[in-house]
């Protein structure tokens, strides 16, 4: 990306977070002048802008049909995603990735853990009875062993100073026999090498394979083509005995010219325990592009990140899969005290937060936050407590006090999870619960409770004013403005209080309000790196294949899926993304995708025909602003300077790259 090019990006965008943020002229006393009317889109920004905030952006033919419908019709739709068939297309997609349907506990079954397969390595669990997992579980137990020979010869190698020794490895309670271990100026064993330079197998490694005389033939002789061929016509049983024989960098390879399925058998061969991670957040991408129930993904996305689980801290690994299907997605048009009792109750979050780990004392000791024994925490633990009101339900100036979350925090005890390394479920255990009276917000919670306690809290919270109030602006923040009006949080809160916290009739609010539909708002929130990504790809109808790189890419854009490790998740300011890094990164995606390279995603490139607007205007779906223009002219103009690069790359190509970086296509 050429500097001049990013700078008109980046002012484009910048000009955008503070243009409305001018100073307004004092206004006169309200007795002397009514509220002006708020300026309102005109009806082609109306559809374009439903289409902006309440989806991951419109795909080719979404508009006419949304403007076929009506504005208001489309949103009630939206608002009744049960009524909605969900994309075929998308279900195909999703029907290999067998862990989203998953429970915790038959996940670790047929994949397990770190944890299980070093219990299995030291001979306290069995191996897996079925076939390809036993498999895979062999390939992580010799991976290892490996490691861990090479741990120790690493270690005896930095003990000597040349000539070879002799070491031991101990792997679970079996010692190895005597390795000789070479010294780090030995040339590496040519007899070691399993693959010929370019990636063709030895003959000796073909041999070795469970295949007939002609199989072999035909496996070593034959095209790429031809071997993915006769790999997906084996029984599955030899199948998984050919694919387990052959080096993991040859089964990758010719797996990514397979199908779906022989691909998901070479993921859980080479890497068994990152299945479960991998199918979570292709699921959460493959639904963002695909899925006909487009508000329903969007909430899913927000709701998640209000109730935060970050996915890489011990059994959360397994327990998030569970979360988000069974605790969010069920409840983000419903009512807001079955969803904070639901993620209250849920594993993944008493896991996350330490509170299944929060006892008080039963005979009304004075309490010992966070106390420690034994080198683990014991006694109460305020994480939760502290958390449920800061970012769940009050808002850090809701009214709420340290007393307050010590006594929350009390409430809670005994709200723990049976054996969760191994996906039990929640379960209350009254020998950890602190029976003793609580006082909070102003409530007395009486002595001699139990799971009513937290229950008690659950109610008190849900109906709290500050709740209403901090629910309505978080959600307003991520689908008005950055800095929603007043007038308009207000209306919601109300409707929250009214409706004893229905989502689906305050958002009904919010879509019904003239600030929704301010003129003001077309176009006026920087994108998510998650919003960015998914509409670049809808915008010019990708074809997912697989949605593997755009994972990483995530990470790269700096927004890893599921591993924001603070309990706030991700922020739904649109400013907050604002940085250059980014943005290079993000111009960077737009021309890769646009020239049909980013792994695993199809773009026919015959739809960029036509001149520059009209290019423009298909991706867009209105006329370019003058920031964009700059910015798109800009690129324009750099390849033209640059003959071998211009003649390179296709210029309805090169535009269309240009116009998903350009700062219209960066906000929504």
């Amino acid at each position: 990306m050429q500097r001049q090019t990013l700078f008109l990006l980046f002012a484009g965008l910048s000009v955008m977070a503070t243009g409305f943020a001018a100073k307004k002229p004092k206004p006169a006393p309200a007795a002397t002048l009514a509220a002006p009317k708020i300026p309102q889109m005109t009806d082609d920004q109306k559809a374009l802008h439903a289409l902006n905030r309440l989806t991951f952006g419109p795909r080719p033919g979404d508009l006419d049909e949304l403007k076929q419908m009506g504005v208001a019709k489309w949103i009630e739709q939206q608002l009744q995603p049960e009524s909605i068939p969900e994309n075929p297309v998308l279900l195909g997609k999703l029907a290999p990735l067998d862990t989203l349907q998953m429970g915790t506990a038959a996940m670790l079954q047929k994949y397990p853990s770190n944890q299980m397969i070093k219990s299995m390595i030291d001979g306290k669990m069995p191996l897996p009875e079925d076939k390809m997992t036993r498999a895979a579980v062999q390939t992580a137990i010799a991976r290892y062993e490996k490691k861990q020979a090479a741990d120790a010869a690493a270690k005896a190698d930095a003990a000597q100073e040349k000539g070879p020794i002799v070491a031991q490895v101990t792997i679970g309670n079996v010692q190895s026999a005597p390795v000789i271990v070479p010294p780090k100026t030995a040339a590496p064993d040519p007899a070691a090498a399993q693959v010929l330079p370019g990636g063709r197998l030895t003959p000796e490694m073909v041999n070795a394979l469970p295949l007939d005389a002609e199989q072999k033939d035909a496996f070593l002789s034959g095209t790429q083509e031809s071997r993915v061929a006769m790999l997906e016509s084996l029984p599955d049983g030899q199948l998984v005995d050919v694919l387990d024989a052959l080096p993991p960098p040859i089964r990758t390879r010719l797996s990514n010219a397979g199908s779906p399925a022989l691909r998901r058998r070479v993921e859980i061969l080479n890497t068994p325990q990152q299945v479960v991670n991998r199918d979570l957040s292709e699921g959460k991408l493959l639904r963002a592009i695909y899925s006909n129930r487009q508000l329903e993904e969007v909430l899913v996305d927000f709701w998640f990140n209000h109730f935060n689980i970050y996915l890489d801290k011990g059994a959360d690994r397994f327990m998030v899969t569970a979360y988000e299907r069974d605790v969010i997605r069920p409840h983000v048009l419903g009512k807001f005290k079955d969803l904070l009792l639901a993620t209250a109750e849920s594993p993944a979050m008493l896991f996350y937060l330490d509170n299944w780990e929060s006892a008080g004392d039963p005979n009304n000791s004075p309490p010992r936050p966070n106390a420690s024994a034994n080198g683990r925490k014991q006694g109460l633990n305020e994480n939760y407590g502290r958390e449920l009101m800061e970012l769940h339900t009050l808002g850090v100036d809701g009214g709420y006090t340290q007393q307050d979350v010590t006594e929350v925090a009390r409430c809670f005890t005994g709200w723990t999870i049976r054996q969760p390394q191994q996906g039990g479920g929640f379960f209350f255990n009254p020998r950890m619960h602190d029976r003793g009276e609580k006082h909070v917000l102003g409530v007395t919670i009486p002595s001699g409770g139990g799971i009513d306690d937290g229950l008690k809290v659950i109610d008190i919270l849900s109906k709290h004013s500050s709740t209403a109030h901090f629910i309505a602006k978080s959600l307003a923040i991520r689908f008005v403005s950055d800095n929603p009006p007043d007038a308009l949080v207000d209306k919601m809160a109300a409707t929250f209080t009214r409706t004893d916290g229905d989502l689906r009739e305050v958002m009904r609010t919010m879509l019904a309000a003239d600030e929704f539909w301010a003129a003001a708002n077309f176009r006026a929130k920087l994108k998510s790196p998650l919003e960015m990504v998914v509409s670049a790809v809808r915008a010019v109808n990708g074809d997912v294949d697989t949605a593997v790189q755009m994972v990483g890419l995530m990470n790269t854009l700096g927004q890893p899926l599921y591993r924001k490790q603070e309990p706030t998740g991700y922020t739904n300011r649109g400013n907050d993304w604002l940085n250059s890094a980014s943005l290079l990164a993000r111009m960077n995606f737009a021309n890769t995708l646009a020239q049909g390279k980013v792994p695993g995603v199809k773009v026919d490139l015959t739809q960029f025909s036509g001149d520059t607007t009209e290019i423009e205007r298909n991706i867009l779906l209105a006329d370019a602003s003058p920031a964009s223009q700059a910015a798109i002219q800009a690129g324009i103009d750099q390849a033209a300077q640059a003959t071998a690069a211009h003649n390179a790359l296709p210029v309805g190509a090169m535009i269309a790259g240009l116009t998903l970086g350009s700062p219209d296509f960066q906000r929504r």
